[in-house]
Order: C-alpha cells, then sequence, then structure tokens
C-alpha cells in the first residue's frame, strides 16, 4: 500500500471544533475563569473538504504508515485469498446455459428494417400482393417498412408492431425485425422484436465518457474501468454461475467481494483509504445478506410475481427464485454502500491527521457526526430509486379496490419494500463499522509527526 502524505495539521482550516462552538474554545480563557490546572478537552477539529476525497493522501509517519499496512495486509490479503478461491470452486463449468436458448424459431431469421411510413397504404402493393395467401390479421397494427438485410432486402413491406410498442414507432426509426414464412398467412411475414437503440446508447455513453473524464479526470477515467471491471465480473462469472445452479448466497459473496476488490481498487488505488473503506464494504454486504436472507424467508417472498421469474423457472430447472431475490438485494445495495463506506473512511482518517492526539472514542465520534449526514441522505436516495424502477409495478397495484396496507404488504409491492428496508439497513449499519474499523486502526493518543 503506498504511503500517503498529506499537509501537517497545521494547514487545516481553522473551522470551530466539530462538538464544541468557537466561544467555549476562547472565551473562558480570555476571562481567566477556568481552572488554569485543568486541561480544556481536546477539541474534534473541523474536517476539511478534502475529507471527502475518496483515495487524497493521509498525514502518517512512515512508522504508523507501515504499521497500518501490516494490519490491514493481515486482514485484507486472506479475504482476497478467500475470494480468488471462491472464484476457482463455484466457477461455472463448459456446459454454461448462457445462450442455451435459441433466439428465434426454426425457419425463423432474425433481420433489420427502417419504417419508411406509418400507414400501411403507402406499402399497398405488398399488402395486395399478399393477399391471395393471407387473412390480414396482423395489418391493424402495422407500418411500413425498408427490409435493410436478408433475402427480402430492399423490399419495402409491411411489418407488424403491437399497440403497445406502436406508439412509440416514428419515420426513419430502425427496427429489428422476425422474418417467419410462417406469419405470412397473417398478413406479413415480417414481425417487430424490438427497436434497434444502438446509436442512442452508444451517443450517451460517449457523452458520459467524455463528462466523467473532463470532470473528474484520471480518477474519472479509472473510475469507469472499475466499473467495466465490476460488470464483467457480473457477467463473467455471478449470472453464468447462478444459472449452473451453484449456492446463490455462496456466488453473491464471492461474486460481490470480487466486485467490490476490482472496483476500488481500480478506481481509487491501493492505499489505507481504500483498504479501510473495502473492510467497511465487506462488513456491510455480509450483514445485507443475513438481512435479506431473513427478510425474504419471514416475509415469504417468493420471487415468483414477475413473468421473467416464471419463464426462467422454465428454462432452468430447479433455480431457487427466493435466492436469487435474497442476491439481486445484496448487489443493488453495493454502490451506494461502497460509496458511504469510503467516504467514512477518509472523514475518520482525515481527524485524526489533523490531530493525532485523538482517542479512539473520539474519532469513532465525530467521523459518525458525518455520517449521519450520509445516512440521511443515501436512506431516501434507495427508496426513491426503488420506487422509479417499479413505478408501473405500483400504478397497476393503486388501481386494484383494496387497503392501502394490502396494497403494499401484496407480493409483488412487498418485495420492493423489503429490498428497500434490508438495503437501507445495511447502508446504515455499515458507516459505524467503517468507522469503527478506521478509528481502530488509528494510532492514538500521541502524534504521529515530531
Amino acid at each position: 500500500m503506498n504511503d500517503e502524505m498529506m499537509p501537517t495539521a497545521a494547514a487545516a482550516p481553522a473551522d470551530p471544533p466539530i462538538d464544541e462552538p468557537r466561544k467555549a474554545d476562547t472565551g473562558d480563557r480570555t476571562t481567566g475563569d477556568a481552572d488554569p490546572a485543568s486541561k480544556p478537552p481536546v477539541p474534534i477539529p473541523q474536517v476539511s473538504p478534502a475529507a471527502h476525497s475518496h483515495s487524497g493522501p493521509i498525514d502518517l509517519d512512515a512508522a504508523e504508515a507501515r504499521r497500518v499496512r501490516r494490519v490491514l495486509a493481515a486482514i485484507v490479503v486472506p479475504l482476497v485469498a478467500a475470494t480468488l478461491i471462491g472464484l476457482v470452486v463455484l466457477w461455472p463449468g463448459g456446459s454454461s446455459l448462457v445462450g442455451s436458448q435459441p433466439f428465434t424459431a426454426e425457419g425463423a431469421s432474425l433481420e433489420s428494417a427502417t419504417i419508411t411510413s406509418l400507414d400501411t397504404a403507402a406499402c399497398a402493393d405488398a399488402t395486395g400482393a399478399l393477399s391471395e395467401v393471407s387473412n390480414g390479421s396482423l395489418l391493424a397494427d402495422a407500418v411500413c417498412a425498408k427490409i435493410t438485410s436478408g433475402d427480402g432486402e430492399g423490399l419495402i413491406m409491411p411489418v407488424h408492431i403491437p399497440s403497445e410498442s406502436l406508439a412509440a414507432a416514428d419515420v426513419g426509426d430502425r427496427l429489428k425485425v422476425m422474418y417467419s414464412p410462417a406469419a405470412l398467412a397473417s398478413g406479413t411475414p415480417y414481425v417487430f422484436v424490438d427497436y434497434a437503440r444502438q446509436v442512442p446508447v452508444a451517443a450517451l455513453a460517449v457523452v458520459y465518457l467524455v463528462l466523467v473524464v473532463a470532470v473528474a479526470g484520471r480518477k474519472g477515467a479509472l473510475s469507469v474501468l472499475g466499473l467495466l471491471a465490476a460488470t464483467g465480473v457480473l457477467l463473467g462469472f455471478m449470472i453464468p454461475a447462478l444459472l449452473d445452479l451453484a449456492p446463490p448466497m455462496w456466488v453473491t459473496l464471492v461474486g460481490s467481494s470480487a466486485m467490490m476488490l476490482v472496483a476500488v481498487y481500480v478506481a481509487h488505488g491501493i492505499s489505507v483509504r481504500t483498504t479501510t473503506a473495502l473492510l467497511g464494504t465487506f462488513a456491510g454486504v455480509v450483514l445485507t445478506v443475513l438481512l435479506s436472507l431473513w427478510g425474504v424467508d419471514a416475509a415469504n417472498l417468493t420471487g415468483a410475481t414477475e413473468e421473467t421469474s416464471l419463464t426462467l423457472t422454465a428454462m432452468v430447472g430447479g433455480i431457487n427464485l427466493q435466492a436469487l431475490l435474497t442476491c439481486g438485494m445484496v448487489v443493488a445495495a453495493l454502490g451506494v454502500l461502497n460509496d458511504v463506506t469510503i467516504t467514512q473512511a477518509s472523514a475518520v482518517w482525515e481527524l485524526h491527521a489533523a490531530n493525532p492526539a485523538l482517542g479512539r472514542a473520539r474519532l469513532f465520534t465525530g467521523g459518525m457526526r458525518i455520517g449521519r449526514d450520509h445516512i440521511a441522505s443515501t436512506v431516501y436516495t434507495l427508496a426513491f430509486a426503488y420506487a422509479g424502477t417499479a413505478l408501473p409495478l405500483i400504478l397497476a397495484a393503486s388501481l386494484i379496490d383494496r387497503s392501502f396496507t394490502d396494497t403494499l404488504l401484496s407480493g409483488e409491492i412487498a418485495e420492493e419494500v423489503v429490498r428497500t428496508l434490508v438495503s437501507s439497513i445495511g447502508l446504515v449499519l455499515a458507516i459505524p463499522a467503517t468507522t469503527a474499523i478506521a478509528a481502530a486502526l488509528c494510532r492514538t493518543g500521541e502524534a504521529s509527526r515530531t
């Protein structure tokens, strides 16, 4: 781990201490009322704006830096080794089910098309030519589109689009269509599959990358690399392992550990600060797993409230939807969990650097004053995020004539409620856990620098 240095405590801003106002710090000494023999309490210094930095340097002398690195290495190295062993043991075999289901039916093919008109009258020639062999039942919700791949390339044909997707259609939109000779009897052999979204999504991705690098510089670029690495763990290990029917909780623990290791160290570097935060994140993950296991079981959540879940059970025999629901709760909380833990670690180390004489209890107290703000903001962040994701579900459930409590506790809504509560509780508990870990690692009661 890097030797971390930052400006000395003398360079800290002269703001009032966190737990004592400025008057108490100066007034009694000027009036002479205080007992000269008594020492004033050691103030907790105001944390500078740099405290919110996720990877800034820390003011430690060489001896303390070595001690902290040894302690952290003694804890983190076994965690890394356990994660690697878990990856090897749980790694899905060569018979992974990823990509095992065909996308098209036999005799059908996936093609591309571009909408030329929203009125099928514009392709009446093609419609008329097919009228002798079709009943036209698919033409009620159809558009005219130019086929741009396959045997029909260059033809302008009617393409059936379901009514729920037709509202988004416009001239010039690119489509993915299924060519199926069996559909010819219904009016057209081309049936809508989805919209082609490569261009707008790629444009948003480029804008995102440019802005992140422009605003955050090298750190922003490294954060994106960390995100890509963590996504690689999710797609390359967790999803195949879950489909391979590996134990879901072990897959979640090992996968979450691997995701956090690569994301945090790639984005913020290997340092005392980030390693301390990583330990807090591990603690939060374990707590969230335990809470989610209890919550899903106690609330009798099945995980089978969505059509995709039922489809999954039909395709993958033996898959445990309750365990998958628990895994989803843990993965959903990882990002916010890591953000608050790495900020909490930064706050405690900053307090220690500003006043090395502070005891561990005072460090914990000062760090938690900052942590309370994070708790207040992130709790409703999670609640709003889940509410936004489940908004169509909430709207559909609200149409049913039943009490608010019954609606809230119905299976599909209760999943989101338990997900929010579990993630929030894990997040709240991770903050004092991280603060305590950081405070315990600090050498207190003496100056770190002579």
